[in-house]
């Protein structure tokens, strides 16, 4: 038996959520209204894909765990697939005006093309696109 799953939320601790949904809104990202109070917010990926980011000390009410620091490690990797390499660059662009960081270089497989960048929280986000014809058909 196989798990089918509809819908993901990747949940991520931020110290700042005023200064998070200022951030992520000039990249062009919306939030559910309903989802969002003074510890968190749902930030809409795309239909069924969501962030949720939630104030530190609201996220440790979810783990018994300390919450890693993502300015000195990597927690997660958020990858975003875009319908273009014009599209990655308009995100990443957006992302550093709006006062994110370089992550890595960008890569350019021919296939994939990458570009990588940190929010204001350290976290590391990917945008990319591959092309559609270089990938196998599943069978």
């Amino acid at each position: 038996m196989s798990v089918h799953t509809d819908k993901i939320f990747v949940n991520l601790p931020v110290k700042d959520l005023d200064r998070s949904v200022a951030f992520f809104s000039k990249l062009g990202f919306s939030f559910n209204p309903h989802f969002t109070d003074e510890n968190a917010t749902c930030m809409v990926i795309h239909d069924n894909i969501f962030v949720m980011l939630l104030v530190e000390s609201f996220f440790q009410t979810f783990t018994k765990k300390p919450i890693a620091d993502a300015s000195r490690g990597t927690e997660v990797i958020v990858a975003l697939s875009t319908a273009s390499r014009e599209q990655v660059d308009e995100l990443a662009d957006k992302a550093l005006a709006a006062g994110g960081s370089v992550s890595n270089d960008p890569v350019d497989h021919g296939f994939m093309y990458t570009r990588s960048f940190q929010d204001p929280d350290g976290h590391l986000w990917e945008v990319f696109h591959m092309d559609p014809n270089a990938v196998p058909p599943t069978e």
